[in-house]
């Protein structure tokens, strides 16, 4: 091997690289609180008693755990301009990152939500608190609370996935390498630090959710609870 390492051209391609990062985290922000939200309003749909929304959900959750979230991406951003929705890169990276992590956070948080035991609904029934004030009192706290590892986990995973992007002209972390790269022939040393700083926002992330998971859930700070 005869590879002479040179890292040095990078220092006049960091503004690209910060604007690439900064690009990333927010799509990794916005994709993730968006998914979660759609996430819980899908799990608690598919716990109703309706058959029509149990069904309608199933549906949107299976297709898109079993179709790559690439082929979401260019539904979003090709598949709708051809229909006269344009969205930029960015904004269709977003809503196909949360409608992907959508369904998987809504699996997540529906095993959460049948894992309640029956005797906590009832005692918030024993209360006379309505359906709602259980359900946002009770059933979701708890559920969130149980599964809140695997969700975190899940999040880091929907922050790599954001490299994918780049496919869609969206100019976060990979696509700047990708450019930087073909300017200086010099991948390996491109992608090495790029895979330094996806490392780095992994554990950053899993550091901020435990934080969060601290503050959030009492019993979890008490027991000392990692994720």
């Amino acid at each position: 091997m005869n590879y002479s390492f040179d890292f040095s051209f990078l220092q006049d391609y960091w503004p690209m690289l910060a604007e690439g990062l900064v690009l990333t985290v927010q799509l990794a922000v916005m994709a993730t609180v968006c998914g979660f939200l759609l996430g819980t309003v899908c799990a608690v749909a598919s716990t109703s008693k309706s058959r029509v929304l149990r069904a309608l959900i199933g549906v949107y959750v299976e297709v898109i755990r079993n179709t790559p979230l690439l082929v979401q991406l260019f539904v979003v951003f090709f598949g709708l301009a051809s229909l006269g929705l344009k969205f930029s890169a960015t904004t269709s990276a977003v809503i196909g990152l949360t409608i992907n992590i959508g369904a998987y956070s809504s699996e997540i948080i529906r095993a959460g939500i049948q894992s309640i035991h029956k005797g906590q609904i009832e005692a918030g029934d024993c209360l006379a608190l309505s359906r709602w004030q259980v359900l946002t009192a009770i059933v979701l706290p708890t559920a969130i609370e149980k599964v809140y590892p695997a969700l975190a986990s899940q999040y880091v995973l929907l922050m790599l996935g954001t490299s994918i992007a780049s496919q869609i002209s969206a100019e976060e972390m990979t696509a700047a390498a990708s450019r930087i790269q073909s300017d200086t022939f010099r991948p390996f040393e491109v992608f090495l630090v790029i895979a330094g700083l996806y490392l780095l926002l992994s554990f950053a992330m899993r550091g901020l959710f435990w934080g969060v998971g601290q503050f959030a859930f009492t019993r979890r700070r008490k027991l000392r609870t990692s994720l």
